[in-house]
């Protein structure tokens, strides 16, 4: 695929993926009729498909299924029809899925023949993609480790930046990056952050860890000791970080210029915050950056490693 076709996709923007008056106010009929059955041609509507003509979506970024959920919603779908249709796009003499894999098996579940459906036209890997994403973080049915694998896809196999998947999907920057970088913990911790026994605070604190051995050791103790996000903060801050290094003497770094006051200005835009340059007499020197919070921190690390 190539990357100006990628970045045309991108260009489209979040409203051109979604659209909120799409949704119905009322639950669908799962019932076709003679103006509701697809007539195996039109894209951009709502109509009636055949759920056996509905292949599975291959980058579905949902994982977790609880049978139990699957078999209320097949009941509630039975009785009372679909609130949300599925979105589906043609794919070979049929239908290929892109959000809805959830109503969509709760169907079969219910033996449904029948399905409302969006026809979108969509035409590449990485819109699929991201259209599941995005409808999946709008309905909140996703947990972090998905969000977190489904953000990672689009940089390794699309080359997205954080930016652009953030422009995506409607969020910070700085919450792309966060999701990211949970994938840097151990597989147990992981497993445990998609069954909720952990939170997505306690995942963050843990990765501020020097290694995976402390990781898991107070991964261990967050479960044992049923502890909050804030205690775990404070024991990572007390027990596994460095202690902080005495700030240098001003009057050795107090020489400034017009010139590292204009390196200061060229820099702010840069890095999104206040840049101070100071050097000594001696040509040494020390470039600091301010930042407001623990994301800010966060995203000038990111910037700076170029990660």
């Amino acid at each position: 695929m190539a990357v100006t076709k990628q970045k045309q996709v991108l260009g489209k923007g979040l409203g051109a993926l979604i659209r909120p008056a799409e949704v119905p106010e009322e639950p669908v009929s799962i019932e076709p009729s003679e103006e509701t059955r697809d007539d195996g041609v039109a894209t951009e509507v709502l109509m009636h498909v055949e759920v056996a003509k509905i292949d599975p979506n291959p980058y579905q970024p949902r994982i977790d299924f609880d049978p139990q959920e699957l078999h209320e919603l097949a009941l509630s779908i039975s009785e009372n029809g679909l609130i949300q249709p599925v979105t589906v796009r043609r794919w070979e003499g049929g239908f290929q899925l892109i959000s809805g894999e959830r109503r969509l098996r709760a169907c079969k579940e219910a033996g449904i023949t029948h399905i409302p459906a969006y026809i979108r036209k969509v035409d590449t890997a990485e819109e699929m993609i991201e259209l599941a994403l995005i409808e999946n973080i709008q309905r909140k049915t996703l947990n972090p480790v998905e969000i977190a694998t489904s953000y990672q896809q689009l940089v390794t196999e699309y080359g997205h930046s954080p930016e652009q998947i953030a422009q995506r999907v409607g969020k910070d920057r700085s919450t792309v990056v966060n999701f990211i970088r949970l994938l840097k913990l151990p597989k147990k911790i992981l497993a445990s952050l998609q069954k909720n026994e952990i939170s997505m605070g306690h995942a963050r604190a843990l990765i501020s860890l020097p290694d995976e051995t402390a990781q898991l050791r107070t991964w261990q103790r967050i479960i044992r000791d049923d502890l909050s996000v804030r205690k775990v903060e404070e024991l990572v801050n007390s027990i596994y970080r460095k202690p902080t290094l005495p700030p240098p003497r001003k009057a050795t770094m107090s020489h400034t210029t017009p010139h590292l006051q204009e390196l200061s200005r060229k820099l702010h835009p840069i890095y999104g915050t206040k840049v101070h340059i100071a050097a000594g007499k001696d040509g040494k020197g020390i470039i600091s950056f301010e930042f407001y919070s623990d994301d800010d921190l966060d995203r000038l690390i990111d910037l700076l490693l170029n990660d």
